[in-house]
C-alpha cells in the first residue's frame, strides 16, 4: 500500500448515514497510465461521465453510479470504484467481490471504447483496496474501552500478517486500519486476483466482526488471547486520515520481502515463528467467525495459503504484471454466477434505483433521480416533482 502524500478530500458521504443490517463493502483505486505515462484522471477525463457512454445516476459530490450499482469517482489522482453496501451474511464477501470485479470489467470495456475513439492506449494500474466493515455499536455502549479508534488500533495488531499473506506483494509497504464514523476500513494494496481479494475480504470481515463482540477493545486483550503478535511491532499513524498502519518500518525486518516460512519473528509469548505460522495461528483462532460468513471456495483458498499449499503473492519474485494492466491481464471470470449466488438484498435495491425503475407509494409514482451517500436514494414524485429521500431499508421493506 503506497500512501499518497496529499491528504485526501472527503468525497465519500460518511455523515453518520447507516443501514439497519450489518454491512460491508469494498473499494478499489486505480492509477491511470496513458501511452505508458501516468496521468491524473481529473486532467485527462474531467469527469467519469466522459468515460462511461451510458447515462449514470448522480451520487454525492462528483461521484456517479455505474449500471452495476457501484460508485465511480476521481479521488486525488486515481479512479475509485466502490461497491454498494452488502449485508453481512454467509458468502457476503463473494457478493461484494463479484460486484467490484464486474464493475472493473465494465469500466475496462468503456475505456476500450475510449481508446478506439481517441487513438491512445490507456491502462488501469492497481493502487489500493479498502475493505469496509460496519461498526454499529450504539454510541452510548461504546464507552472508553469500546470506541472505533480503539478497535482499529487493536485490529492493527492482529490483521496485518494474515492480510499480507493473502493480499500483499513484495512491493507493498503496509496494511492499515482506519476508524470511520460508522465503519472500520482496512487498507491494503490492490490484489490483481479476484479469488484472493474475496478471500481477503472474508478473513477481514470474519475477524473484525468477531473482535467487535469483545467486552473491551484495549490492547490488554493481546495478553489474554492465544494470538501471536510480533514482539517489536510498532504501528505507525496512517498517512491518509486517522488510523494506524503496519508499515514495513514497523518491524525489525521488512515482512513484505522476507521468506514467509522462515522462523525469524519473535512474538510476545517468547516463541519464534514464521510469517505464515503467525498468519495461520491468527486465522485458526478466528476460524469459526470467518467460516460463518465465508463461501466454500474462499475458505479453501484461505486455508491453502495459510498451510503453504497455495502460493502467496509475497512468494513471487516480484509484483505480478497483472497489477499494471487491471481488466486486461486480470479479470472477473464469473467465479460466482448469479444463478449460484443471488445478489444481496441491498445490492438489488440499489441496482433497481440506479436503473431508474419507478416506485409506487400510496398511489403516487416516484422516479429515482439520485443517490445520497451509501444509504439513501432520492426520488421525485411524478405528479408535482416533489422530492423524497428513502433509505435503503425503507426501499427493502417495499
Amino acid at each position: 500500500m503506497t500512501a499518497r502524500a496529499k491528504q485526501k478530500p472527503t468525497n465519500r458521504a460518511d455523515n453518520g448515514a447507516t443501514v439497519a443490517l450489518p454491512a460491508m463493502g469494498i473499494e478499489a483505486e486505480f492509477a491511470v497510465v496513458l501511452d505508458g505515462t501516468s496521468v491524473r484522471p481529473e486532467d485527462l477525463f474531467g469527469s467519469p461521465k466522459n468515460i462511461v457512454r451510458t447515462q449514470m445516476m448522480h451520487r454525492t459530490g462528483r461521484s456517479y453510479h455505474l449500471p452495476t450499482g457501484n460508485a465511480i469517482y476521481f479521488d486525488t489522482g486515481v479512479i475509485e470504484i466502490a461497491t454498494p453496501v452488502i449485508e453481512i451474511e454467509r458468502r457476503c464477501a463473494a457478493r461484494a467481490g463479484r460486484s467490484l470485479w464486474e464493475s472493473i470489467d465494465f469500466v475496462r470495456r468503456e475505456l476500450d471504447a475510449w481508446e478506439e475513439r481517441e487513438h491512445h492506449v490507456i491502462d488501469l494500474a492497481g493502487f489500493s483496496t479498502h475493505y469496509n466493515v460496519s461498526f454499529e455499536i450504539p454510541t452510548h455502549e461504546r464507552g472508553n474501552d469500546r470506541s472505533a479508534e480503539q478497535l482499529a488500533l487493536l485490529l492493527t495488531h492482529m490483521l496485518p500478517i494474515p492480510v499480507m499473506l493473502l493480499a500483499a506483494n513484495r512491493r507493498s509497504t503496509g496494511i492499515g486500519v482506519r476508524p470511520r464514523a460508522n465503519r472500520i476500513e482496512v487498507t491494503a494494496d490492490f490484489t490483481p486476483d479476484a479469488a484472493l481479494m474475496i478471500a481477503t475480504a472474508t478473513l477481514i470481515v470474519g475477524i473484525a466482526r468477531a473482535v467487535m463482540t469483545w467486552p473491551t477493545f484495549t490492547l490488554g486483550n493481546l495478553e489474554s488471547v492465544a494470538i501471536p503478535v510480533v514482539a517489536d511491532f510498532t504501528p505507525e499513524a496512517h498517512r491518509s486520515r486517522t488510523g494506524w498502519v503496519a508499515r514495513f518500518s514497523s518491524f525489525a525486518e521488512n515482512p513484505f520481502v522476507a521468506d514467509a516460512d522462515a522462523p525469524m519473528w519473535t512474538t510476545r509469548d517468547g516463541e519464534t515463528r514464521s510469517l505464515r505460522g503467525i498468519a495461520h495461528a491468527v486465522t485458526r483462532y478466528f476460524w469459526p467467525s470467518i467460516a460463518a460468513i465465508g463461501d466454500t471456495r474462499s475458505l479453501r483458498l484461505i486455508s491453502a495459503v495459510m498451510h503453504g499449499k497455495h502460493a502467496s503473492l509475497l512468494e513471487l519474485d516480484d509484483r505480478p504484471p497483472s497489477y499494471e494492466r487491471v481488466g486486461r491481464l486480470c479479470r472477473w471470470g464469473d467465479l460466482f454466477p448469479e444463478s449460484v449466488l443471488p445478489r444481496s438484498r441491498y445490492e438489488r435495491v440499489l441496482i433497481r434505483a440506479v436503473s431508474r425503475r419507478p416506485l409506487l407509494v400510496d398511489g403516487d409514482r416516484y422516479t429515482p433521480t439520485g443517490v445520497d451517500g451509501w444509504s439513501h436514494v432520492v426520488y421525485q414524485r411524478d405528479a408535482d416533482r416533489a422530492r423524497r429521500r428513502f433509505s435503503l431499508d425503507e426501499l427493502l421493506a417495499r
